[in-house]
């Protein structure tokens, strides 16, 4: 592994050299020495970085978790003999349980595809979507550890105000929303047949969810997704 840094970042420098990467401070001596390249820079700087590494991106496999760069964006910056592949990541992905999905450029081989799969798959679950999906991908899967996390500092803080000690509460919660999250992912069930099986009639569950019925979470959540996603359009010149 290389990997190139802006040479102020040196914290960053020397986590990368503490487990055996070589680091640089500047890109063309990365994407000489590699076959595989991940462009994960922000997206306003994704055109000056590839325009400068263009001379030696023939044959090289790029993979860009910028978010909104299109690929026809991505590739027109690079030599035409270069592949591209677009990544949607996310957070959870530095324990191992991320969701990401990927996008193919139009010289990418299925070899390539494989290659990318296989990586992605290192880090959690990984998926291949058309690109008109990227925006609410990105809203749902990239933005969502968001949206979790205030769910889980929510029904801590539920807790807490019923009584709990705040650190157990948030372990409660936390593993309360990865044992609901595994059941739907494992069991296949619907999500509203599992939620009925919570359920008893006239029952602490029932008086619950009316509670968030009364209250728009529903209409929040699915809110929250669609405002994202038309934010990512903004930003990738989408309509």
């Amino acid at each position: 592994m290389t990997a190139s840094f802006h040479p102020s970042d040196v914290p960053n420098i020397e986590a990368f050299k503490s487990f055996g990467v070589e680091t640089f401070t500047e890109n063309v001596s990365v994407v000489k020495r590699s076959e595989v390249i991940f462009v994960s820079v922000k997206p306003s700087v994704v055109p000056t970085v590839l325009e400068n590494v263009r001379p030696v991106s023939d044959e090289k496999l790029f993979l860009s978790i910028a978010m909104g760069v299109k690929l026809a964006d991505l590739e027109k910056s690079l030599s035409s003999k270069a592949r591209v592949i677009r990544v949607m990541p996310n957070t959870p992905a530095l324990v191992r349980s991320g969701a990401s999905v990927y996008v193919r450029g139009k010289a990418v081989t299925q070899d390539d595809c494989s290659v990318t799969q296989k990586l992605l798959e290192a880090i959690g679950t990984c998926e291949e979507v058309a690109e008109s999906m990227m925006d609410p991908v990105t809203a749902l899967s990239g933005s969502g550890p968001a949206y979790i996390f205030v769910l889980i500092e929510a029904l801590a803080d539920g807790g807490v105000r019923m009584g709990l000690p705040r650190d157990l509460a948030y372990r409660l919660a936390s593993q309360t929303v990865l044992g609901a999250g595994q059941l739907v992912r494992d069991t296949g069930r619907h999500p509203g047949q599992l939620k009925d099986d919570v359920t008893s009639p006239a029952g602490s569950t029932a008086a619950g969810l009316a509670f968030l019925e009364q209250n728009a979470f529903r209409h929040a959540v699915a809110g929250a997704v669609e405002a994202a996603t038309l934010r990512c359009r903004e930003v990738s010149g989408n309509k």
